[in-house]
């Protein structure tokens, strides 16, 4: 990543100046506007920590949500801004602005005293935000001195806060961006050997490109989800009334060929959990892949996939995991997911994990402090793995040759 990087700014351009974060604050809320899972708004704490010991006016700018451009109370980052505080303790006060542009919110970031932190109002508040309006990215970047890009979970999409303010203020990424690209570089582009990628999800459409990309670069590819279905019927076998794209036979067939020549070794189910129906009460039962019933669908991979797939692990110094192996959202279907979960903490490769599903998993088994890396960004992460360029890290000012 040949971008300036927070610690390559020269500390006079910091010091005693208005720098604008960009932060990933879209954190989930229960139906009382309560703060579920605040990892987002930890990782970013190290950023901010550097400007406020350097006695930076910090300024957050994030979204949340998805309030369609118009001002929509349930979505206000009142709440965050409050969690942010419970972090920060006595060293800084958080304020809280009414709106995220304009002569008033000008006025009190002038105001505040210096070393604090200052969190604007919701940026999807406005149009302007997601159609990257020029005038809006301006409108943001008056606001600062200097602009830090941290918000590596929307890094892919072309927003005015994310690539629009780059034109008007000097750019650098923040130490959740840097951490980021540096363990994808290390597990992807440039990691110990073997290495494995994990993949689920339900279509293979959505991963088609992830999956091209990593067979010139991985040594195993395991793929579990709903799309091993569209394998193994590209290989004649019947799967039931399982989730099939018929569309992706002819492309699974040329990426199976690809994979062989690469030298890629692919690892699909052996086993699957069925049932009469989706539904988390449903009759269910274990069958080897080629007995699937007419009628039945697959819904998670069943012990001897898992025993297959732990064993591919095993002497794995890397592993790359993408996607829930079944619908673990219902506890009769969940097992898959949590048995490569227990596979990977006690691991001693080097492990990153993305994806929202994914996360949940460790989250919801206690175990996201056993793994090497969770990354705070879904679709940015899926880019990475296409091999694909994040917009919000492109428009970043370059390092000086």
């Amino acid at each position: 990543m040949n971008k300036l990087f927070i610690k390559d700014l020269d500390i006079r351009k910091i010091q005693g100046k208005r720098v604008m974060v960009r932060t990933d604050y879209n954190v989930p809320l229960d139906e009382d506007g309560n703060i579920t899972d605040d990892t987002r708004i930890r990782a970013t704490l190290p950023t901010i920590d550097y400007l406020l010991d350097r006695k930076a006016k910090v300024i957050i700018a994030s979204h949340l949500g998805r309030p369609d451009g118009k001002v929509n109370p349930k979505y206000s980052l009142k709440t965050v801004a409050i969690r942010l505080q419970s972090y920060l303790h006595e060293r800084a006060k958080v304020f809280m602005a009414d709106d995220c542009i304009g002569a008033k919110v000008k006025k009190q970031i002038d105001e505040i005293p210096l070393g604090n932190v200052f969190v604007l109002e919701n940026l999807r508040f406005y149009p302007g935000e997601e159609k990257n309006d020029t005038a809006f990215a301006k409108e943001l970047a008056s606001l600062c001195d200097v602009f830090i890009q941290d918000a590596f979970g929307n890094c892919h999409r072309k927003h005015a806060s994310m690539i629009g303010i780059d034109e008007f203020v000097p750019s650098a990424a923040g130490f959740l961006l840097k951490k980021e690209i540096d363990y994808f570089e290390k597990a992807v582009n440039n990691p110990m050997r073997p290495v494995v990628a994990l993949l689920g999800g339900a279509k293979v459409s959505d991963k088609i490109k992830i999956i091209e990309n990593l067979s010139k670069k991985m040594d195993k590819i395991l793929i579990g989800g709903a799309m091993a279905f569209t394998f193994l019927r590209a290989q004649g076998f019947n799967i039931g009334k399982s989730l099939v794209e018929d569309s992706m036979i002819d492309v699974v067939k040329n990426l199976m060929n690809m994979s062989k020549k690469n030298g890629t070794k692919l690892y699909l189910p052996v086993d699957f959990v069925v049932a009469e129906k989706f539904d988390s009460r449903a009759e269910t039962k274990i069958v080897p892949y080629q007995e699937i019933p007419e009628n039945w669908i697959a819904l998670d991979i069943g012990p001897a996939t898992t025993k297959l797939f732990f064993e591919a692990l095993q002497d794995a110094k890397t592993i790359v995991w993408n996607g829930p192996m079944g619908a673990f959202e219902f506890d009769a279907f969940s097992r898959g997911t949590y048995a490569m979960v227990d596979a990977i903490t006690n691991s001693h490769a080097s492990t990153i994990v993305g994806g929202g599903d994914t996360d949940m998993a460790f989250h919801k088994s206690g175990k996201t402090h056993e793994v090497s890396f969770i990354s705070t960004g879904g679709g940015a992460f899926l880019k990475l793995l296409e091999g694909g360029e994040l917009p919000g890290i492109a428009s970043l000012s370059d390092k000086k040759s």
